[in-house]
């Protein structure tokens, strides 16, 4: 295999702790040929000496745009909004192919830096499943942060600032903690129970003591006939697990959620699928994406209504950062050792070709 160069960029989100490639993995890629530069970050889950340990060329943070134009780019969230041009390679969720707010200046400076994206989202195996998801963390860890906010709701207050859990176990615990010893008597409803999401929101609220009967997994089935659907009113927690490929009718609507007054039961919407400004959004009862600092917006429902609050944070995963990265890290590591070829491997072709069709689509949206 030829030597191969890789750069693995910090992250400027606030809060997020995660990262593409945890010293593991970084060590697996050394063995393997290549050569790893890693930026200095406090903010990430591992420390800067568990990468040099291995064998990883530590860099300055946030030096990535000095670097020499030969070497991908890899991280995990968008780069920080810029006019300038992006002339590297860049490996990341980049949240711009589905025509999300601003999709098309990302895009553009791809195109003014003759740059090339590979978004992580759409790097798939010859089944079109992709290689790579945070989706059964993003579950788990969505439903806990559903769970901490219908807690907080019945105590009359909002849910305050989340932090990072050191491992599942000790989310579980705190969630049962704050319900008061167990999560019996909730009612939950998880649309996508069948994804890898959904199976992480099922597992959290079976971890905390939510009885099966209680529990409702929806799928492909269940949604077939087209929303709104009353049954979600008729949880205490909604959470949306789907992946959106294409315009579908709303799960729920403002207009449904006034009319069940205050027969609602409903206190809390987590949707951790985040579709947040895609037109096509199959929740269109809040319109801005929440963060660790403050998790919860009130939906936009009007007055009268007993309380209902949407958790809409795009980076669930990072409240379990340690395991969230193993795992991710782990899937990803056979597509990385094709990089070298990625000029004939099929998972990086497609993925090419999907950036350079998107990228046609913004250069007319931005005149270029």
């Amino acid at each position: 295999m030829a030597k191969q160069s890789l750069w693995l960029r910090c992250e400027k989100k606030e809060f997020e702790r995660r990262t593409a490639i945890s010293p593991t993995v970084a060590k697996k890629l050394i063995d393997a040929g290549f050569e790893i530069f890693v930026e200095r970050d406090d903010q990430r889950i591992f420390r800067d000496q568990e990468y040099e340990a291995i064998g990883c060329k530590l860099v300055d943070n946030n030096s990535w745009p000095n670097a020499p134009h030969y070497i991908p780019i890899i991280g995990l969230k968008e780069l920080p909004v810029s006019e300038e041009p992006l002339p590297h390679t860049h490996i990341q969720f980049a949240h711009c192919y589905k025509q999300q707010g601003g999709w098309s200046k990302v895009l553009s400076r791809f195109y003014r830096g003759d740059g090339v994206l590979y978004d992580l989202e759409f790097l798939t195996d010859d089944h079109g499943r992709r290689v790579a998801a945070f989706g059964y963390h993003a579950g788990f860890a969505g439903a806990a942060a559903g769970a901490l906010a219908f807690a907080a709701e019945k105590a009359g207050k909002p849910l305050g600032q989340l932090e990072p859990y050191d491992n599942e176990q000790a989310m579980v615990a705190g969630v049962k903690s704050v319900l008061g010893g167990s999560g019996k008597g909730l009612k939950a409803i998880i649309i996508g129970a069948l994804g890898r999401c959904g199976r992480g929101a099922v597992d959290l609220f079976r971890a905390i003591g939510v009885e099966e009967d209680n529990i409702l997994k929806w799928d492909l089935d269940e949604t077939a006939k087209g929303g709104p659907f009353p049954e979600i009113l008729e949880a205490d927690i909604f959470v949306n697990c789907i992946y959106l490929s294409s315009p579908i009718p709303p799960f729920m609507t403002e207009q449904q959620i006034a009319a069940a007054g205050k027969d609602r039961r409903l206190r809390v919407v987590v949707d951790v699928s985040c579709d947040t400004t895609n037109p096509h959004n199959p929740i269109p009862i809040y319109s801005v994406n929440t963060t660790f600092a403050k998790p919860t917006v009130p939906a936009e429902v009007g007055t009268g209504n007993p309380p209902l609050v949407v958790v809409s944070i795009d980076h669930l995963p990072t409240l379990l950062p340690r395991e969230a990265s193993e795992q991710f890290s782990e899937n990803l590591y056979p597509s990385l050792l094709e990089l070298p070829n990625r000029q004939t491997a099929r998972v990086w072709v497609e993925a090419e070709k999907l950036y350079r069709a998107k990228l046609v689509e913004a250069a007319k949206a931005e005149g270029l």
